[in-house]
């Protein structure tokens, strides 16, 4: 699995989408900065990363997750993972996890606003730890998302307008049904911004990944058998 985490991220930063990715989420970090912290003041940094991810995903998973599958599927590469020795399992895993590594490089810079705060005032690090965690936990449950929508077409940009769509749908869920608020990812993430690290927000983050990573490993397999 190594090798295919190794590959995938590198193929991140050889062309332009790690850039534009990090680039994107730190923009909005940005953005939201100048208005929560240097426009008011506060030294409280705790609601940042959910301004990122509900504005800042978006557009950053698909951008990750749209050439996944689709691209070997369009370019005829995927036979090669089809046939591979290594599991599907692995290879879903693997892709999963160099997406995340440019997440986590994002959220390694972003550490320079925590800094620059900590240069005229005094501020907690435990909501900004907690905030990371649950920024970490979404993003795994938005590149789930894009990685399925990846894996049932070729085309590129259609599994990107899939994966937007969900993620902006997801949003208003909640004022739609009660049961369908289990689908929208934002609404675990409500605690994490006041430092409290919730269980239940973590399992249904938790299980949201599971599910969608599950459905892309069984479209993976039903192609593999088909082959």
């Amino acid at each position: 699995m190594w090798a295919i985490i190794k590959k995938e991220f590198k193929s991140y930063f050889l062309s332009p989408i790690g850039y534009v990715v990090v680039g994107i989420l730190l923009l909005v970090c940005s953005i939201f900065f100048y208005l929560t912290s240097v426009q008011t003041g506060s030294v409280d940094l705790s609601s940042l990363y959910y301004y990122v991810a509900l504005y800042g995903l978006i557009i950053a998973a698909p951008i990750l997750t749209m050439r996944m599958f689709a691209e070997e599927r369009k370019n005829g590469t995927e036979q090669l993972i089809l046939t591979a020795p290594i599991s599907i399992t692995k290879v879903v895993f693997g892709k999963l996890l160099a997406a995340l590594g440019v997440i986590l490089i994002t959220l390694l810079i972003s550490f320079g606003y925590y800094a620059i705060v900590c240069f005229f005032a005094k501020t907690s690090i435990i909501p900004i730890l907690t905030s990371m965690l649950g920024f970490l936990l979404i993003s795994i449950a938005a590149i789930s998302v894009g990685m399925l929508a990846s894996s049932i077409t070729e085309n590129q940009v259609i599994a990107a307008i899939l994966t937007i769509a969900f993620l902006i749908m997801s949003i208003f869920l909640e004022n739609i049904n009660e049961v369908l608020a289990n689908l929208s990812i934002i609404n675990f993430y409500e605690k994490f911004p006041s430092g409290v690290v919730s269980l239940t927000e973590i399992a249904g983050l938790v299980s949201f990944s599971i599910v969608f990573i599950g459905l892309t490993i069984l479209v993976m397999q039903r192609r593999k058998i088909s082959h």
